[in-house]
């Protein structure tokens, strides 16, 4: 086992995140998200990342989905990167923390303004009669705010994912994977890193 002492594992998500802008056709911070509800039911989805650095990857949503209201209940998640372009994957394990306002409403404002208005009108994760409820909302939405601004809902905002776990998966000809993990110590200041088995 050794100690990080040059690349931390954030740097080479961003690295690796920027190799995949240049590479990917689609969604290249698309990434999956898994959460579980108070109960431990696991559930999986696809989300946008909207932000990495040092202090871990942030996404946005609804609090009343249902991957809202498992983190809210339980704040343990797991994120999974895969880039078929570049043969690589990237897991990430921790525990999210809510965003501050100031970072809900920066991102909220840059949305496309249909985006703030279906945040509005979408009751996400809730069953509907059929779509021409969800139209309608938006409908009544769009007059409401008219051509004036469009303030973020308050059960919309974001969550970060601070990491405990990374794991650095290299596709490798015969399935000889290369898999490379990173773990906070127990002091919660360094990173261990191991090279493990495919």
């Amino acid at each position: 086992m050794q100690k990080a002492t040059f690349q931390t594992p954030f740097s080479l998500s961003q690295q690796w995140l920027a190799d995949a802008e240049s590479s990917e056709v689609n969604d290249p911070t698309a990434m999956s998200l898994a959460t579980a509800n108070a109960e431990g039911l696991p559930s999986l989805r696809m989300v946008l990342l909207k932000g990495c650095d040092e202090r871990g990857f942030v996404f946005f949503t609804n609090f009343e989905s249902r991957k809202g209201i498992d983190l809210l209940e339980n704040p343990n998640a797991a994120l999974l990167f895969h880039w078929k372009s570049l043969r690589r994957q990237l897991r990430v394990e921790g525990r999210v923390e809510v965003v501050t306002d100031e970072e809900a409403d920066g991102y909220f404002a840059s949305r496309p303004r249909a985006s703030r208005i279906g945040a509005w009108a979408s009751r996400q994760s809730r069953v509907m009669e059929g779509r021409f409820e969800f139209e309608a909302e938006i409908a009544r939405y769009t007059a409401k705010f008219g051509a004036g601004d469009i303030p973020r809902p308050d059960f919309w905002s974001g969550f970060r994912l601070v990491p405990k776990y990374f794991e650095f998966w290299r596709d490798r000809k015969f399935r000889l994977h290369e898999r490379k993990t990173y773990t906070l110590n127990n002091q919660g200041q360094g990173w261990d890193i191991e090279e493990i088995y495919p």
